[in-house]
C-alpha cells in the first residue's frame, strides 16, 4: 500500500502566498516579518511549482503511447 506524500494542498498553498503577496503590497509590515513572509512566498511558490511539475509528468505519461507523447486537444464540452 503506498504511502501517502506530505506534499502540501496546491489550492492551500496558492491562497497563502496571495495572502502574502497582500500583506507585502501593503507595506505596513517592519522590515522583519516582510522578510520572513517573503521567505514564506518563496518556499510557497516552491511547493506550487513541485506539485504542478508532478501533475505535468503525470499527463506526460497518461499521454504517451508506443513511446511518443501524442498531443491532443480536449473535446469541447457542448451546452445543453
Amino acid at each position: 500500500m503506498a504511502s501517502k506524500s506530505k506534499t502540501p494542498d496546491f489550492e492551500q498553498s496558492l491562497q497563502q502566498l496571495e495572502g502574502l503577496v497582500e500583506q507585502l503590497e501593503q507595506g505596513d509590515l517592519p522590515i522583519e516579518e516582510a522578510l520572513k513572509a517573503f521567505e514564506q512566498g518563496i518556499r510557497l511558490t516552491r511547493d506550487c511549482q513541485t506539485i504542478l511539475q508532478q501533475a505535468e509528468q503525470k499527463v506526460q505519461l497518461l499521454t504517451e503511447q508506443d513511446g511518443e507523447i501524442h498531443a491532443s486537444d480536449f473535446p469541447e464540452q457542448v451546452d445543453s
